[in-house]
């Protein structure tokens, strides 16, 4: 399996944020089931940054159900935001 382009995949989106102290990063599930990460660089990774803390998780109403599913999505977000990490590579600025 080929690795996913470093800042959009056909999954995901990630969208950094600049604000007081410190930025905020999320990863957007742009297909169904829709969600958004809010996650915060780990510190304690090697890399000072790693696949990232969850910090909030923003699901529709629809989602209560298949956790283990969404369980799986979730970990594929933070993969995405570990990758885009690596690539060094600009973020999309909103």
């Amino acid at each position: 399996m080929l690795p996913a382009p470093p800042m959009n995949s056909p999954h995901f989106v990630r969208i950094d944020r600049d604000g007081r102290g410190s930025g905020r990063h999320y990863v957007v599930h742009a297909h169904d089931p829709k969600f958004a990460l809010e996650l915060t660089p780990d510190a304690e990774a090697p890399d000072r940054i790693g696949r990232g803390i969850i910090k909030r998780v923003c699901v529709p109403n629809s989602w209560a159900g298949d956790y283990g599913q969404y369980g799986k999505l979730v970990t594929a977000a933070q993969e995405f935001f570990a990758r885009s990490n690596q690539a060094g590579a600009p973020s999309s600025r909103r």
